[in-house]
């Protein structure tokens, strides 16, 4: 059975840090493309920080120079750091694998770690 499982969530003031990790079962991100998004209500979920199957990291514009998304193999983890947090960092974030089949892509989610920013 396939899980992601985020922790590292909380509550932060303007200009602090979390790190956010991934546990994975049941899978690993070899060979695939992972990363996290997030979600605030009433709007779709977006990407935030995502590494191709090619090893490039994709940050939105947003979040560049502040946040930095790896994978621990040893660990089965993906993490995601973020310093110089702003209000309107605070979402639900999720961490994703998208492993392929034949060039068929099958998304993987978690369910969700909340981070507020407060000014």
């Amino acid at each position: 059975q396939v899980q992601l499982v985020e922790s590292g969530g909380g509550s932060v003031q303007a200009g602090g840090s979390l790190r956010l990790s991934c546990a994975l079962s049941g899978i690993t991100f070899d060979e695939s493309s992972f990363g996290w998004y997030r979600q605030t209500p009433g709007n779709q979920r977006e990407a935030v920080a995502t590494i191709r199957t090619n090893g490039e990291s994709i940050y939105t514009d947003s979040v560049k120079g502040r946040f930095t998304v790896s994978g621990d193999n040893a660990q089965n983890t993906i993490e995601l750091q973020m310093n110089s947090l702003q209000p309107e960092d605070t979402a639900v974030y999720y961490c994703n694998v998208v492993k392929y089949s034949f060039g068929i892509p099958r998304d993987y989610w978690g369910k969700g770690t909340l981070v507020t920013v407060s000014s």
